[in-house]
């Protein structure tokens, strides 16, 4: 298994998607994340990823402006 760090997953998950020897992506975060994993006599397998934490809030009108000026100052958004 692979990881990136310190990289906005924004930013590479379409290049990794485009990547032929991807099979799955099962979580794109910057979050804290937990993986549950089971094993059977055939092997083991991945049953789901805990993402990150419950929302703080509701976002206001200046939260909103503030998420769409990060996504441009990265590059995710125009």
């Amino acid at each position: 298994m692979a990881l990136i760090k310190d990289a906005f997953p924004v930013n590479v998950l379409n290049a990794i998607k485009a990547c032929p020897e991807v099979c799955s992506i099962f979580c794109a975060t910057a979050n804290p994340t937990q993986v549950i994993v089971a094993e059977t006599s055939q092997g083991r397998g991945i049953l789901g990823v805990i993402d990150g934490y419950s929302p703080k809030g509701v976002e206001g009108e200046k939260d909103i402006q503030a998420r769409k000026q990060l996504l441009r100052n990265i590059g995710y958004k125009l």
